[in-house]
């Protein structure tokens, strides 16, 4: 709980409890896509394990293929959110915090997507790896948004 009497105050510790939960968020990410998970396997055998243990690879799963790309989250779900995560060829990620009821999500993260290839890397004063401040990009936006509800 924060109390101060400046609403820059507050203001700055907001922003900054985003920052720190967004770098979080993108630490998640990144540790994510270091991990091997087990994959359940189609074929599974039938329990042929006469000595009572058994691994996981025994047991219907498998190693994912080496040669497909790693994708870190994709799709985080809990009973209060659906967090998706959308990462661009030039490694920019879209985060989208979603009730986890919604549908179409795919689609609401195509379209900001396609508002954002048209907006911002089409702006000339846009550099990659800086936050983005576009005006035509947040105006687009939020008229989109506005026509969905």
């Amino acid at each position: 709980v924060v109390i101060t009497d400046s609403p820059i105050a507050l203001l700055c510790y907001l922003s900054g409890v985003v920052l720190n939960t967004l770098a979080a968020l993108s630490s998640v990410h990144a540790i994510t896509r270091s991990l091997t998970p087990l994959i359940p396997s189609s074929n599974a055998p039938a329990s042929s394990n006469t000595s009572g243990t058994s691994t996981p690879t025994q047991a219907g799963w498998s190693l994912p293929n080496p040669s497909l790309p790693k994708t870190g989250i994709e799709v985080l779900e809990t009973d209060r959110f659906r967090l998706t995560c959308f990462q661009t060829l030039t490694g920019t990620k879209f985060l989208l915090f979603t009730d986890p009821l919604m549908p179409n999500v795919d689609a609401v993260m195509r379209k900001v997507y396609e508002l954002y290839a048209d907006y911002v890397m089409k702006n000339p004063f846009y550099q990659l790896e800086m936050p983005v401040r576009c005006e035509a990009f947040d105006r687009h936006l939020a008229t989109w948004l506005r026509g969905r509800t």
